[in-house]
């Protein structure tokens, strides 16, 4: 039995009304026709008697349905699948291993469900249970969908030469990808380039760049997300988009509408090299979609640059699940995101030099890091000349290189040790299949206590039930101030929040964001305390 049962009365009462809330949550394949579709698909609603309902793209090609060419499903969020924990194992093993079969698809690489079962420490022939009770398809149906899936938008949004997409999307060759995708599409993958899907909307050209479209569901808080990284915005390597009221005549963006975006450099970690370039991203919240240009220089990794894009704008959540768990502490904060990053690394850097420091301060000392370390690039806008350095060129550094910067020894031993655990690859702060685990391993390291590591977790491994218990900022819209033992407070923070689990990242940056209630401000009382503090 699958895991998340689908009803398919509502899901029908969902295709009919269009409703963007349900986009990615499931898929409609129709019997008459052999396509599968998108809730948010424009063609006539199907007869219900011709509708079959599926909660992943893979089971519907699993049933011989042809992803639609209109509605585009390699577009849509993914599912928002259950929280895991640790006091279900069965289905920690099956999250963890979705997520190992999409970072596969998606890192251009030939890895095969062996070696999936191995990482995460099973037999393939358990692995193959497990992911099938969990999914309904086969862990190899999986993998090959969600690798078709990101050839096709490859092929629709791209130039790309077909064995470029080919290798790109995880085939290991161009033989094995023209027969997958003839046998699951029924077509050459020529034909997507000479028919093609939708017009497309064009963006203002750039020399040497690629397209690419990323859906999300709404309702979607782009001002409240544009905020927070322009309050920690780099200078030399990011520029953030003021908000559409606030847009001057002259703009880095085509129009009001996709005007809450960013544009920043990056370097990007591909089959053993660096890539370097830049991207520039705008939100259309009335399409529902994160329009995306980036340089050539990312075509060999687009798959896995698309996987960190919708990680970074926290593209996947499921604002209605979010919003209704917190909506009794909250005032406000409905579609908040959590802001993610596209590169987990860079996160981990920027939380260490914001240990016990303002905002401010800690953007001081990050940008002093990226004016000595960073790597110059070129780009098309003038602002935009570094990338942030890698962990390999921040391992090499030395104390007294910090130390010149202002940085104290504490968090110039943190640096030094995160560097050179991600440089070695004993540290995988990009979005990790087990992320319990990995913050445990950053508070392993000096320097890197509770509060580093759980803001890690909520911005690089997309962790949704990550709390920094002992953050001031809680303590104070908690009522816990008057507590002196910040042990006390961390405790009775904890307890607190409980009621938002399993979205306490998202609880958290709504209370940052000053939108906590008035009326749960008041202190514990002294029978509350003893409960929770024994």
């Amino acid at each position: 039995m699958l895991s998340h049962p689908i009803d398919s009365d509502a899901c029908y009462l969902a295709l009919k009304s269009r409703d963007a809330r349900f986009d990615g949550q499931f898929f409609t394949g129709v019997t008459s026709t052999g396509i599968y579709c998108r809730p948010v698909c424009r063609v006539k609603a199907p007869k219900r008697e011709n509708c079959q309902f599926y909660a992943h793209a893979a089971q519907a090609e699993s049933a011989g349905f042809r992803p639609c060419l209109r509605c585009r499903p390699e577009l849509a969020p993914l599912r928002n699948e259950p929280v895991w924990s640790t006091e279900d194992a069965s289905k920690m093993l099956a999250s963890q291993a979705v997520k190992l079969l999409g970072d596969a698809a998606l890192a251009g690489d030939d890895s095969s469900v062996a070696q999936i079962a191995a990482q995460v420490g099973v037999s393939e022939r358990h692995l193959r249970r497990i992911v099938e009770a969990h999914l309904g398809v086969s862990p190899l149906q999986y993998l090959q969908t969600r690798r078709l899936l990101a050839a096709k938008a490859l092929l629709t949004d791209t130039q790309l030469p077909i064995a470029d997409v080919a290798l790109s999307s995880g085939f290991g060759s161009l033989r094995r990808f023209n027969a997958a995708f003839s046998e699951h599409y029924g077509m050459p993958p020529t034909r997507l380039r000479k028919q093609g899907s939708e017009p497309r909307i064009t963006m203002p050209q750039e020399h040497g760049s690629i397209q690419i479209q990323l859906g999300f569901r709404p309702p979607y808080d782009a001002d409240a997300l544009m905020s927070f990284w322009r309050e920690r915005q780099l200078d030399t390597m990011e520029f953030i988009a003021p908000c559409a009221e606030s847009m001057p005549a002259s703009s880095h963006f085509s129009s009001k509408n996709e005007s809450r975006g960013l544009i920043r450099s990056l370097c990007v970690a591909h089959q053993g090299r660096w890539l370097s370039g830049w991207l520039r991203c705008s939100l259309d919240l009335e399409k529902n979609l994160l329009r995306v240009r980036m340089s050539e220089a990312f075509a060999p990794a687009l798959p896995l640059l698309t996987q960190r894009l919708r990680a970074a704008f926290d593209l996947d959540a499921d604002p209605a699940a979010v919003d209704a768990a917190l909506h009794s502490s909250f005032d406000a904060g409905d579609g908040m995101r959590v802001p993610g990053s596209l590169d987990g690394f860079e996160i981990a850097v920027r939380a260490i030099l914001g240990q016990q420091v303002t905002v401010a301060a800690g953007r001081t000392f990050t940008q002093r890091v990226l004016q000595t370390f960073g790597e110059p690039i070129q780009t098309p806008w003038p602002q935009i000349t570094r990338c942030f350095p890698t962990p390999q060129i921040l391992a090499q550094a030395t104390p007294e290189s910090f130390g010149a910067l202002g940085i104290v020894k504490q968090r110039q031993a943190a640096l030094i040790a995160i560097s050179r655990a991600v440089a070695s690859g004993e540290l995988n702060l990009n979005s990790p299949p087990n992320p319990l685990r990995v913050i445990e391993q950053l508070q392993e390291h000096p320097g890197i206590g509770e509060w580093t590591a759980n803001y890690i977790a909520m911005r690089a491994l997309r962790w949704p039930d990550a709390f920094p218990a002992g953050d001031i900022a809680l303590h104070n819209a908690l009522g816990l101030r008057d507590e002196k033992s910040p042990t006390k407070r961390a405790k009775l923070a904890e307890a607190a929040s409980q009621a938002w689990r399993p979205w306490r990242s998202y609880a958290v940056f709504r209370i940052w964001a000053g939108l906590h209630r008035s009326s749960n401000h008041s202190q514990f009382d002294s029978c509350s305390r003893n409960k929770y503090l024994g």
